[in-house]
């Protein structure tokens, strides 16, 4: 279901009497699209995806949701709320303390990496109601049996998406097999790739799917076509477009390899923040410029179509064609890695006098009426290019040396020389290596952690791939 806008009161729920009481008191009075939507379902215990940005209120939705579940006087771990980061674990924790101000004696445990071990071992053999956490850290807990999740009725994916673009899938996998199969799962994610959908359908049991319509339609993809006759002429146009526009990534189509390195090699001259990607590059180099440009270390990837196709990029801001596609079924295929997730996509596509035919044929075949466009203003050939604003760090350690997200994270963000989990991007993990995406401020020092400190009790080389 999608939702809209709503006024809906939390008093018109089923929930226990303290909780909307305190709702009052927090000064929540009606509910955001995705709680009406997503809070019926779950206090009848149905899974639930919800797709929604932050701040459409989701958390408050499954902490409710998670609340209803419980029982205070079992003192037994019944709820996980998995997190990709240590900052958004404590938000999520904080929120759900919050809401459970009502109920007398409700323990809310938070176990993150970076943080030490001792005070949590502590904590656990307390006990606690609700664990909310990284997956790297719940699983080191799990391993060593200080988790017991035998009465879990609750599991929680926040930010699904963002952990497993962080390297999370394994010990995602490691802890739902602990789980108990008779519970209510949650997952919630501001995107829906392929992988979500993969889950989804492995963990949970006929989920209901609640989605948050954003400000722009999906399928918002603005198009533009630029007569262009020679290839001076197309890669002045390309360099215009991008100066004016400056996307954060942006991928140039060509439609031979020749071109592609040509194009590629000519806007790294120029300044711009580029790879290349066709098929006479090695395939360690291919997998490290799909690694890179997916992970925002770089801003322009120049590509065949056939190259293109291990491409999976959410929020694409523009797409060029620096040479109109073979067929109009292939220009649609390229345009649509734009506009994704709810953002407003670009699309510009360069043309000599001979390729009218094809104009016309993605006319016919998109229904849409083709006019070319007057190019921007040159004036800003002037300016300085737009650099991405991550970069790549490779460890020489990956999946065979046990290392997992967790110990990554963990390690640049925990003690005193850290990093925060937000400059944090991707992470990768292959059978010997791992790539992680730090912002590009603190590179240097994200480095040096890595370099001097210890995983797994073990040091590993590392360097900053360009």
């Amino acid at each position: 279901m999608t939702s809209t806008t709503t006024n809906a009161s939390f008093s018109s729920l089923n929930l226990d009497s303290a909780l909307i009481e305190n709702l009052d008191s927090l000064g929540y009075q009606s509910m955001t699209p995705i709680q009406a939507d997503s809070l019926p379902l779950m206090l009848a215990g149905k899974d639930v995806i919800g797709q929604g940005k932050t701040g459409s209120g989701k958390t408050a939705a499954f902490g409710l949701g998670l609340l209803a579940n419980l029982n205070v006087k079992r003192f037994r771990v019944q709820s996980l709320v998995l997190c990709p980061t240590r900052e958004l674990a404590d938000q999520v924790a904080t929120e759900i303390r919050k809401l459970a101000r009502g109920i007398h004696n409700i323990k809310v445990l938070t176990l993150c990496g970076g943080m030490p071990f001792g005070p949590q071992i502590g904590s656990l053999e307390h006990g606690a109601h609700i664990l909310v956490g990284t997956p790297g850290r719940i699983l080191d807990h799990l391993d060593k049996g200080r988790i017991d999740l035998s009465e879990m009725n609750t599991l929680v994916l926040d930010e699904a998406d963002r952990m497993l673009d962080m390297g999370f899938q394994d010990s995602l996998d490691a802890i739902i097999a602990e789980a108990p199969k008779e519970r209510q799962t949650l997952l919630f994610s501001a995107t829906f790739p392929p992988e979500i959908k993969k889950i989804a359908d492995r963990i949970m049991n006929k989920p209901e799917l609640v989605k948050v319509e954003s400000q722009h339609t999906d399928s918002s993809i603005r198009q533009f076509f630029y007569k262009a006759d020679s290839f001076e002429a197309r890669i002045q146009a390309t360099q215009i477009l991008l100066l004016t526009h400056k996307p954060e990534s942006s991928v140039i189509f060509c439609n031979t390899k020749r071109e592609t390195q040509q194009v590629a090699d000519e806007l790294e001259y120029k300044g711009f923040d580029v790879i290349a990607l066709h098929g006479d590059l090695e395939q360690r180099d291919r997998d490290q410029a799909l690694l890179r440009f997916a992970n925002k270390s770089a801003s322009i990837l120049v590509a065949t179509d056939v190259a293109a196709r291990g491409l999976d990029v959410e929020n694409l801001d523009a797409v060029i064609n620096f040479e109109l596609a073979r067929d109009a079924e292939i220009h649609v295929h390229r345009i649509g890695r734009t506009g994704r997730a709810g953002s407003k996509g670009m699309a510009f596509s360069l043309f000599s006098p001979k390729e009218m035919f094809k104009v016309a044929q993605i006319d016919e075949y998109m229904d849409i009426a083709i006019s070319p466009s007057t190019l921007p203003s040159s004036d800003v050939m002037s300016d300085a290019p737009y650099v991405a604003q991550m970069v790549t760090i490779q460890i020489d350690g990956g999946k065979k040396q046990k290392v997992r997200a967790g110990d990554i994270l963990g390690a640049l963000t925990g003690g005193e020389q850290s990093i925060q989990g937000s400059q944090v991007g991707k992470i990768n993990l292959s059978d010997i290596r791992a790539f992680v995406a730090v912002h590009k401020d603190v590179a240097k020092k994200a480095l040096k952690i890595i370099s001097n400190g210890k995983m797994k009790g073990k040091t590993f080389r590392a360097r900053i791939i360009n």
